[in-house]
């Protein structure tokens, strides 16, 4: 049977209604209130807040982004959190996202580029009517024919002519990713039809606030941040940048040369290239170790900053507990997009 229960945000005072088979952040989404999400189903803690008043049941999720003891001290992640009564429900409301509308919509590839060799840049080309809206930072699902479900960035700027650019990274064994890079029959080849949804996500660019940025890219991760960057540019929004894109090797900064371009002309912007396991024959002399531990050793108080990571969970999730235990980050400046996949949902 179906109940509906009420939920009240404590910041603002707003409510909407939840249904006991409907996920918090589903019912809130669909009632025009934005809670922060990545992933939607558990895996990247994106959408994690806190229950201060009722009961929720947790559906599967991973012990990385809600542990035991956060889920005791009444933590929860909103995309699998279904309500058990009323709810009194500590969450970051995000500003900016407007009405648009989240659609599905047909397009046809391109072209697909390797830069690398576990990287490719897919371009989709709508077709001649369809003006498809979104925000710098947000991103699609593909709809695969199984039913299931597969996301991606989008990393060019919003109201630009021309195709939808996506940065996928193979993931050997990957259903969709075996089929981009030709590891699986039939290959993904230019002029194929796919359909996706989108746009989605709550990764996106809080234009009101004056702060510098700090952006933090690991692998693919740089898509969105691409499309931020290239946004501000269109809107000429100033404010000071900084970006921090960390690799393996070298060449898992497949877009270097771009980035080198816009510290030579965006005003106020800075390029920082951190690599982690270079090998002798790559001849690196630039930055080492964790891309995160990098901003910390640069900044070692972050209180007057803005900060979006986009990665791995591993490297979001440690940027964010450090940033603010260590080097002073407000809790609400941290905005993150999480790259996760299968692998990274471990069940209860």
């Amino acid at each position: 049977m179906r109940v509906s229960y009420q939920v009240t945000l404590k910041a603002s005072g707003k409510q909407f209604t939840v249904q006991n088979d409907e996920t918090l952040l589903e019912a809130a989404l669909q009632q025009g209130i934005t809670l922060p999400y990545g992933c939607k189903n558990g895996a990247c803690g994106s959408c994690k807040g806190k229950i201060l008043e009722g009961q929720v049941e947790h559906g599967q999720h991973s012990t990385s982004a809600l542990s035991p003891a956060d889920e005791e001290a009444g933590g929860t992640l909103f995309c699998c959190a279904h309500p058990k009564s009323d709810l009194l429900i500590e969450a970051r409301e995000v500003q900016g996202n407007s009405d648009i509308a989240i659609r599905k919509v047909p397009c046809r590839v391109n072209s697909i580029a390797i830069p690398n060799k576990d990287v490719a840049i897919l371009t989709l080309q709508l077709p001649a009517a369809e003006r498809f809206q979104f925000l710098a930072g947000q991103y699609l699902e593909f709809l695969l024919k199984d039913g299931q479900r597969r996301a991606y960035s989008i990393a060019n700027a919003p109201g630009q002519d021309g195709p939808l650019e996506l940065h996928i990274r193979h993931l050997p064994g990957g259903l969709f990713t075996d089929f981009v890079f030709g590891a699986a029959e039939p290959a993904l080849k230019e002029k194929d039809i796919l359909r996706f949804e989108g746009p989605l996500g709550s990764f996106f660019l809080q234009e009101a606030s004056p702060k510098p940025i700090i952006f933090v890219a690991a692998g693919t991760g740089f898509a969105p941040i691409k499309s931020i960057i290239e946004q501000m540019q269109l809107k000429k929004i100033q404010r000071p940048i900084q970006l921090y894109w960390g690799g393996r090797r070298p060449s898992d900064l497949y877009r270097d040369a771009l980035c080198q371009s816009w510290a030579q002309a965006i005003p106020d912007f800075q390029y920082i290239p951190v690599i982690s396991e270079a090998l002798p024959e790559d001849t690196w002399t630039g930055r080492t170790g964790f891309v995160h531990q990098a901003v910390m050793a640069d900044h070692p108080d972050l209180a007057a900053f803005q900060v979006y990571a986009c990665g791995a969970p591993v490297m979001v999730n440690a940027a964010r507990q450090d940033f603010s235990s260590q080097c002073h980050l407000p809790e609400e400046e941290f905005y993150a997009d999480s790259f996760t996949s299968a692998a990274d949902l471990a069940t209860n």
